[in-house]
């Protein structure tokens, strides 16, 4: 047993005083004589023992009447041993997509929230904070508004984020005990990343889950061209269950344009194709409907126009490799000989190609030193009589690359970067058994470039990044076959597609994306992007021919936006949310170390004020001192 006020104890010594006194018998009899006392002998006897019991009682009720109270004030109690201890309490509160699954009509946050704000103290202080906001030192009536018009995100911090975020709004007292409490539905990918050990901190884990586990959700859309007036849009569904139908809608802005079903199998995916016009311009949003998520039921994509990318061609080669891979529905291509070449042609084109050039001038390697500074894409393919010297001016203008000698040995090209930027989706799987092209002689090159094909003798073959591109060998046919190979269509595709980014028909939010748009900006003019009453600027580059915008923390909320200037529409660009939380796969919370998991809100609370209650004694001790006063009444009126 403890005592609020201790210090009132010293009290009980002055119960010495009424002993003292009753000892001592201050109080004298006097003597008064009678004629004949022999018949009242025996009645003062008794007179006289019962007269004792009773002071002797009556001092026992109220040195114990007094006791008591003298223990009430001093407040005694008894409690565990951190009841006593301060603490420090931070509320980690999951707003992602997945909490938006239902159990009871209502949506797993909708849930905590209510549960949090019925079960915490209206007096506590304490932290909060959630993927996006916090709050630091608050009580729920201070919050309780924002709380409830919580909005969803697609961002979602782990559990090892979680930690280090509620670090940083505890105090530095060790003298206080730390609760960290994560409420959340705790899917599998909130484990990425290690869990850091803090013994100073108590983590209380409570999983909010829904019953019905399965949710639908649209994955990710392409387009397939068929060589005919008609376009084929292919959309990819998972999450159904084996025999569903489901009806899914395509609309471009606010028409419907077509509806079908999407039927799910074993493997519980489906794909919906539709046929749109093609060459025609569509704002399309594709939408389904199912009781799970909310967030994934719509899918934003926008067909522009096609813009044609600028190629200029710098040839003494007489194949036509160049004109079979650009054709001109898609690029726009010049190819001239060096003697014809003007160089004021240069601003204007996305990318050059040097082919089969024995030199290259002083006057047209500073024109393309400036061309790759201003952003253009710069393609080099020597001649078998190359001037290394005219060639490694240029380079030494461009990166630290350098041509060394030339080879006359007839290797294969084996091996392929399939992690470089330049052939990301282009192969669904890394390929070991391919038909290998070959070169009949190369130059040995000295770079720290990245290599994208080399030899099987491990010497590059092409390497580059950033718009600035090298083969160490001609491509001739009389040298190399690897024109003829199809592994050229991707690479020199894909060289060109990244001279000019051109929007892609969907982006994904929070993803850092860049796209061109063919345009040129005067003084401080700049282009913005809207959608609706929502409007940002976003990072940009003016370039000579184009200026570059860069997506990485806006927009954040899906939607098809229009990149604008001078209040003059210039492209569309559509977002949609990373479906990396409909996957509604849960984490198993006993393998954590260090956490206790609590099956709700509620059940937590409870737990928590039995670790914390204190039991309070004075209300027994005033009780016990009024039912000693009662006795002494009784003792009064019963012994005479």
């Amino acid at each position: 047993m403890q005592f609020k006020h201790p210090e009132i104890l010293w009290a009980l010594f002055l119960l010495s005083i009424p002993i003292l006194i009753h000892l001592f018998q201050l109080r004298r009899f006097r003597k008064t004589p009678f004629t004949n006392v022999a018949m009242l002998q025996k009645v003062v006897s008794e007179s006289r023992k019962s007269n004792t019991l009773k002071k002797w009682l009556l001092l026992i009720t109220r040195l114990l009447l007094l006791a008591a109270l003298i223990i009430a004030f001093a407040q005694p109690f008894s409690s565990t041993v951190t009841a006593l201890q301060q603490k420090e309490t931070v509320v980690y509160l999951d707003n992602s997509f997945s909490m938006q699954a239902k159990n009871n009509g209502l949506s797993l946050m909708e849930k905590a929230i209510q549960d949090l704000i019925k079960n915490m103290d209206a007096g506590t202080v304490f932290s909060l904070f959630t993927n996006e906001n916090t709050f630091r030192d608050v009580s729920v009536k201070d919050i309780q508004n924002q709380l409830l018009s919580l909005p969803y995100t697609d961002r979602q911090l782990n559990l090892e984020d979680i930690q280090l975020k509620a670090n940083t709004l505890f105090s530095n007292s060790n003298a206080t005990i730390k609760n960290l409490i994560v409420i959340s539905d705790f899917q599998q990918r909130m484990a990425a990343g290690q869990i850091p050990s803090d013994s100073t901190v108590h983590s209380y884990y409570v999983p909010i889950r829904p019953r019905d586990r399965t949710n639908v959700s649209i994955d990710s859309i392409y387009l397939e061209e068929d060589f005919s007036d008609q376009t084929r849009l292919h959309i990819l569904l998972s999450g159904g269950s084996d025999g569903q139908n489901l009806p899914i809608s395509l609309y471009n802005g606010s028409s419907l344009i077509a509806k079908s079903a999407a039927k799910f199998g074993t493997t519980h995916t489906s794909e919906v194709m539709f046929s749109i016009p093609s060459g025609q311009e569509i704002n399309g949003r594709i939408i389904i409907t199912d009781n799970g998520l909310g967030y994934d039921n719509q899918f934003y994509f926008n067909i522009n126009t096609k813009e044609r990318i600028k190629v200029l061609a710098i040839s003494a080669s007489h194949s036509d490799y160049l004109e079979r891979l650009f054709p001109q529905e898609d690029f726009d291509l010049i190819k001239v000989p060096l003697d014809q070449l003007d160089y004021s042609t240069l601003e204007g084109q996305n990318m050059v190609i040097l082919d089969n050039l024995n030199t290259i001038p002083n006057s047209l390697q500073n024109v393309l030193a400036s061309f790759k500074e201003d952003g253009g894409t710069l393609v080099v393919a020597p001649s078998e009589n190359s001037d290394l010297t005219s060639y490694n001016s240029l380079f030494s203008q461009l990166s630290n690359i350098q041509f060394l000698e030339k080879v006359d040995n007839s290797v294969n090209i084996t091996a392929i970067s399939f992690g470089h930027p330049l052939y990301k989706n282009v192969f669904e799987k890394e390929v070991a058994n391919f038909q290998y092209p070959k070169v009949e002689q190369y130059f040995r090159i000295r770079s720290n470039l990245p290599r994208i094909l080399s030899l099987d003798n491990n010497e590059p073959f092409l390497l580059g990044s950033d718009g600035w591109f090298c083969f160490t060998a001609s491509l001739e046919p009389e040298n190399t076959n690897f024109t003829a190979s199809p592994l050229i269509v991707p690479t020199f595709y894909n060289m060109a597609t990244s001279s000019l980014k051109l929007p892609q028909i969907q982006h994904t939010l929070g993803q850092a994306e860049s796209v061109d748009i063919s345009t040129q900006l005067t003084n401080d003019a700049i282009l913005s992007v809207s959608k609706g009453d929502e409007t940002f600027i976003p990072l940009q580059q003016s370039l000579p021919n184009k200026v570059r915008l860069v997506f990485e923390q806006n927009p954040t909320t899906d939607g098809i936006y229009t990149i604008t200037q001078n209040d003059r529409a210039l492209k569309n660009i559509s977002f949609n949310y990373p479906r990396s939380e409909s996957q509604l796969a849960y984490l198993d919370l006993e393998s954590l170390n260090q956490t206790h998991t609590q099956e709700s809100i509620d059940s937590l609370f409870t737990y928590l004020e039995a670790e914390n209650n204190i039991a309070a004694y004075w209300k027994w001790f005033v009780i016990l001192a009024l039912l000693l006063a009662l006795v002494e009444v009784i003792i009064q009126k019963i012994i005479p």
